[in-house]
């Protein structure tokens, strides 16, 4: 059972960058050796050498936790893509999601089998990974439809984000071959640009 102390607005300390990195690349090392069951708050302070109470005010719970491992160590890639056009927006955001893909997605297989099994993970995932990685494709299109290279109404729009996040499962289920970057941004320019009716170029 966690602590009364979980994380709150106004309960968390301050903690530097680097020392958050600290923790989430313990909880990734630690998911990677022995599985989402098997990681414990008390595993994470160990290896990451603090008091348990610590991760409890700052991160509230372990689903927690680790959804806020998996978002902070790609560093807001999505989020800082503008380029200027929707095409080059979507390759640049498959290289981002592609980079890392060969060491993560075993890890994410992992996690999502047992979010099936853990609803506050699966909220946790959804809310700290999921959406914010949607919410910064569909910020790439409403900027599109603002500049007048896609109409508002395309019918292909609200599918990009779980197009481009989709791939990154199915290919190791079908191919037996993790996604990188080279292949992601060769799916947007075979299929996600051309059924928004946009050229490649």
């Amino acid at each position: 059972m966690p602590p009364q102390d979980s994380a709150t607005p106004s309960s968390r300390s301050k903690i530097t960058p680097e020392r958050e990195q600290e923790f989430y690349q313990a909880v990734l090392q630690l998911l990677r050796e022995s599985g989402y069951d098997a990681l414990t708050m008390e595993g994470v302070a160990s290896r990451s050498r603090c008091g348990k109470s610590t991760l409890y005010r700052q991160w509230g719970s372990k689903p927690q936790l680790v959804a806020c491992a998996l978002r902070g160590t790609r560093g807001g890639a999505l989020t800082a893509i503008d380029t200027g056009n929707l095409a080059d927006d979507l390759r640049e955001a498959a290289k981002a999601l592609g980079a890392h893909s060969g060491r993560d997605t075993p890890l994410m297989h992992a996690i999502s089998h047992a979010a099936l099994q853990n609803r506050e993970l699966l909220e946790a995932l959804r809310e700290g990974l999921l959406e914010p990685a949607a919410a910064a494709i569909d910020a790439m299109i409403a900027r599109a439809v603002a500049r007048g290279e896609v109409p508002a109404g395309h019918p292909a729009l609200e599918f990009v984000a779980a197009q481009l996040i989709g791939a990154l499962r199915v290919r190791p289920m079908l191919e037996g071959e993790y996604v990188d970057a080279d292949y992601l941004v060769r799916f947007v320019e075979g299929a996600v640009l051309p059924g928004l009716g946009l050229a490649r170029t």
